[in-house]
């Protein structure tokens, strides 16, 4: 399972690609960990340039699911424009499951399978550590399942 885990921050997306076989995780490297949106996703070929960069490097990657942190619709932590925008983007990549981790989620999937291993020995960058946890979190939610709590939500 190659699980694509993404942050969206803002115009950028960074990505972190984590597989798991045979109950051994992998962080594979890829080409590009951080995608900008050119003017803000206002410029029709800005979006289909952004749609276009991030699908290739999911059908390059042969990546089956992508894991993305849900953002506030409204609020003090809402997220931009820009942000539902590159989400969409990713949510219609073809042949590929997209799936909005909300905070609660995320918090009780790491409480209940912490990370095995120290953040700083992965060899990410700092800014790809959100990106990490949610394929992570996918991840462990696929493996493990929902608990009784999350499917009556």
């Amino acid at each position: 399972m190659r699980t694509l885990g993404v942050e969206i921050t803002g115009s950028e997306a960074m990505l972190c690609l984590l597989s798991k076989e045979n109950d051994v995780f992998d962080i594979r490297d890829i080409r590009q960990t951080r995608f900008t949106l050119a003017n803000i996703g206002q410029d029709q070929e800005a979006m289909r340039k952004f749609h276009f960069d991030v699908s290739k490097l999911v059908e390059d990657y042969q990546i089956d699911t992508i894991a993305i942190r849900q953002r506030a619709h409204k609020g003090k932590f809402a997220g931009s424009a820009a942000g539902f925008k590159m989400e969409a983007a990713f949510q219609l990549i073809p042949n590929t499951e997209v799936h909005l981790l909300n905070a609660t989620e995320v918090k009780e999937q790491l409480k209940r399978n912490p990370v095995p291993v120290d953040y700083a020995d992965t060899g990410l960058r700092k800014y790809q550590e959100q990106a990490f946890t949610n394929a992570y979190v996918l991840i462990m939610r696929k493996t493990y399942g929902h608990d009784v709590e999350d499917e009556q939500a």
